[in-house]
Formats: structure tokens, C-alpha cells, sequence
């Protein structure tokens, strides 16, 4: 019964380590953090980015002048501070766990109607196996442009370097734990 329940854990954790592979943390206005000073537009920022499910959130700033309060979409149009959720640390994280918009905004007087306010559409992550890889030319690589060869650079050959995939990487010693634990059944 003792080897089931450590059976049992093995599984849980590569499952969670599948898991905690493939999602991503950020940083809410990378270096510049949560501020209403106009260095960052919050949305522009988002819209840079693809945010899934099991992704992070940090939002980094001084809680003697900020707070993040997640809102409505109603509340945040219109920059009221009604909150669903309020985070006051200064380091706060927030994990995205389901897909579509998550409204966050400062309820500090004036800092919402300043830009501090942040829309992220998050979806559910898709498989590697469904992104349809780009076609490959005749040969294998494109070659310079004629009118400018000498402007190749070291970044644009191709490259035999191995890669590792991590999200893989678990569900492959998921699998060999799994082939393992047959013989121990």
C-alpha cells in the first residue's frame, strides 16, 4: 500500500512538472514595474505578449503610493475601483487560471484615468504538435540577397544546435516513471 501512495506522488509531481515547464512568468511593465508615472502603456505592453493558462503575474511597485486591484470589465472601463481582488504587498503574483481578460488597475485617486490599468487576454496554451511549421525552401535556407551579400550575419544561419523542449522533457519522464511503475504493479 506504502509503494501505491509513493507511486501515486511520483505521478502528482511530473505532472505538476509538466505543468510548471511550460508556463511563463512576466513582470507587469518589465523593468519599469506598476506605476502611474507614463512610463509604461500598460496595454501596448500586453498586447506584445501571449499569456495562457498557468502563467504569472508579477506586479512590482511601492505599496506607499500603488495597489493592484482586479476588476470587472464594467469597473475597469470606466476606472472605478470596485474590486474583485485587491493585492497591497508592493511584489504581488497573480497565476492566470482560466482563459479570457483579467482587468487589473490601481485604485490609488487618479492613477487608473493616468494609465495605470492593464487588460491581459489570456487563452489556453497551445500544443507544439498543432503549430504548423513554416515551409521550408528548396534547399534547406534562403539565400542572401543578391544586392547585399556581405550583410549576413552570424545571427541569420541556420543553427544545429540542440534544443530542449522542458514541457516535453516531463511528459517524456512521466512516461518512463509510468513504464516503471508497471513493473512494480
Amino acid at each position: 500500500m506504502a509503494l501505491r501512495n509513493i507511486a501515486a506522488l511520483v505521478f502528482l509531481v511530473m505532472m505538476a512538472f509538466c505543468g510548471a515547464c511550460s508556463a511563463g512568468v512576466y513582470r507587469v511593465g518589465d523593468s519599469d514595474g506598476w506605476t502611474s508615472r507614463g512610463l509604461v502603456d500598460y496595454n501596448k505592453w500586453a498586447s506584445m505578449k501571449d499569456f495562457h493558462v498557468g502563467d504569472t503575474l508579477i506586479f512590482a511597485y511601492n505599496n506607499q503610493f500603488h495597489n493592484v486591484m482586479q476588476v470587472s470589465d464594467q469597473d475597469f472601463q470606466s476606472c472605478n475601483a470596485s474590486a474583485i481582488s485587491t493585492y497591497t504587498s508592493g511584489s504581488d503574483t497573480v497565476t492566470l487560471k482560466r482563459p479570457g481578460h483579467y482587468y487589473f488597475l490601481c485604485g490609488a485617486p487618479g492613477h487608473c484615468q493616468a494609465g495605470q490599468k492593464v487588460d491581459i487576454k489570456v487563452t489556453l496554451p497551445v500544443p507544439e504538435s498543432l503549430i504548423p511549421s513554416p515551409s521550408p525552401s528548396p534547399y534547406g535556407f534562403s539565400p542572401p540577397s543578391a544586392s547585399h551579400p556581405e550583410e549576413i550575419s552570424p545571427s541569420s544561419t541556420l543553427s544545429s544546435a540542440p534544443t530542449l523542449n522542458f514541457s516535453k522533457l516531463g511528459f517524456a519522464i512521466t512516461a518512463f516513471m509510468l513504464s516503471l511503475l508497471r513493473f512494480v504493479f
